[in-house]
């Protein structure tokens, strides 16, 4: 599995990682079943510690992202649609948080900005 980590950012390892897995995971490029390349094996494909892979895999793992197996590893759960929606939902939110504030702070309204929207969602077809 490819990832691209740095240590430039000032997001963790551990969510790059986590974040990067589940993006593959709601993208469909890995799906239900799936198994995920060990712990060690990517700690060290990727360079990063054991452990740093282990907690990014436990975050995932609560999140109901994947699964282990003892003996067996980690594989990508089984996501119904309503879990799928959410989880863009929330990214979506995330995403867009930041952009909004500081939008808002360069003295654009919110007519101004759902105006905005409206016409992103215009252009974007009948979805």
């Amino acid at each position: 599995m490819i990832l691209n980590l740095t240590d430039i950012s000032d997001e963790p390892l551990q969510s790059q990682i986590s974040r990067q897995v589940r993006a593959k995971i709601l993208a469909g490029e890995l799906g239900a079943g799936d198994n995920l390349p060990s712990i060690r094996g990517l700690a060290r494909d990727q360079r990063v510690s054991v452990i740093t892979v282990q907690r990014a895999y436990e975050y995932l793992e609560r999140e109901g992202l994947i699964h282990s197996r003892r003996g067996k590893g980690f594989f990508v759960s089984e996501l119904s649609d309503k879990t799928k929606k959410e989880m863009a939902k929330t990214r979506l939110l995330e995403t867009l948080q930041a952009p909004l504030l500081a939008a808002l702070a360069e003295g654009l309204s919110k007519a101004d900005i759902q105006q905005i929207v409206q016409l992103l969602l215009a252009q974007s077809g009948d979805n």
